[in-house]
């Protein structure tokens, strides 16, 4: 007899599309709303992983927008995969009062901590000069160039490539999402007045909806592709063993973006998560610390990225070729990874001697 199924495509079916695809050829891509051409400028932002997209579509000869230049430290290096330079933004909220405070509708109150050695750090990019400043006042002189470089990126680029990476975030009294709490690299004036917090579904889809509202006002034409960080939590503060607390993070997220692509047409869900994290990978896409992706991991997933939004002309999409095996990662690619995973991000500090990658 016919069924409702019987007419579905070979990747509705886990035997077709998981458990029969050779190893290296997963593609877990359906449908893609937009592509990005060669002339489009490209802005990427989020969790670390972000840094790997951003790094391999400059390879590729893609514009990224930089609209601030990274800081003269060789420790801060990285930054320069950075359209402005926000550092590692973790969760929705971080996001979202970084972008209202960009245009003048959030105002954080504390944005100066101190470190023991007595200089003053950002409290939203904790890592990005490694020598500190000296004054509080210094640290917020600081933010206002960094404020107006940010706005130039959200008004210029023609795509942002949004990777998620947390739910667990230190909130300040006034609503502020920092990517540390306090005490681990720096700390704010009233470290009692800063609480932690694990965002819910629904407070992460509001964060993550309003942020994206707030994009179409100030750049009507950009569009959005969010992607899920694979990298597990190097630490959790809740009561939980780390596995499932990680496991409830990505999920979180994962229905987040998923719900927004599917609200927006000018958002699109990239599923990197599931090619480095599915059983199809069979775990080789992790380093021995089973949290760092390989550079042969960040290569599978920028051959299926590159299939389906790289496109052969500006404002235009091709249709993406017939699934391959990936390239290997190539020399640049390893070179390119072995550079990052040298500098630390801020989740490391959790947990010393680890690499957030």
């Amino acid at each position: 007899m016919d069924h409702p199924y019987r007419s579905l495509p070979d990747t509705a079916f886990w035997r077709r599309a998981v458990a029969g695809v050779p190893d290296g050829m997963m593609d877990p891509v359906t449908q893609v709303p937009f592509g990005i051409g060669p002339g489009d400028v490209v802005a990427t932002a989020g969790s670390c992983f972000a840094q790997h997209i951003a790094g391999h579509l400059q390879r590729r000869g893609h514009r990224l927008v930089r609209t601030e230049p990274p800081p003269e430290a060789p420790e801060a290096a990285a930054f320069g995969l950075f359209a402005a330079n926000y550092g590692n933004i973790y969760t929705c909220r971080h996001m979202l009062r970084l972008s209202e405070e960009a245009f003048g509708l959030f105002q954080p109150r504390d944005i100066a901590w101190q470190r023991p050695d007595g200089r003053y750090v950002d409290a939203f990019r904790p890592g990005l000069h490694p020598a500190g400043h000296a004054t509080a006042d210094a640290v917020r002189a600081s933010r206002e160039p960094h404020l107006a470089a940010l706005r130039q990126v959200f008004e210029t680029a023609d795509v942002l490539v949004f990777t998620l990476g947390l739910t667990e975030a230190w909130i300040g009294a006034d609503g502020a999402a920092y990517p540390l709490a306090p005490g681990i690299l720096a700390s704010p004036p009233d470290p009692a007045a800063c609480r932690f917090h694990n965002f819910t579904l629904d407070e992460v889809r509001a964060d993550l909806l309003a942020f994206l509202g707030l994009l179409a006002e100030v750049n009507p034409d950009l569009r959005c592709i969010l992607t899920v960080s694979p990298v597990p939590l190097a630490a959790t503060y809740t009561a939980a063993h780390v596995l499932p607390a990680s496991s409830y993070s990505k999920a979180v997220l994962r229905v987040a973006s998923e719900e927004a692509a599917a609200r927006l047409p000018s958002v699109a869900y990239f599923p990197s998560y599931e090619i480095i994290t599915g059983p199809q990978a069979r775990g080789r896409y992790f380093a021995e610390d089973l949290r760092s992706v390989t550079a042969e991991g960040v290569a599978a997933v920028m051959t299926v990225f590159d299939r389906h939004y790289l496109t052969g002309e500006a404002g235009t999409f091709v249709a993406p070729a017939p699934a391959a095996a990936p390239r290997a990662a190539s020399p640049a690619d390893a070179a390119e990874f072995d550079r990052l995973a040298q500098i630390l991000c801020d989740e490391d500090a959790l947990d010393p001697g680890l690499q957030d990658r």
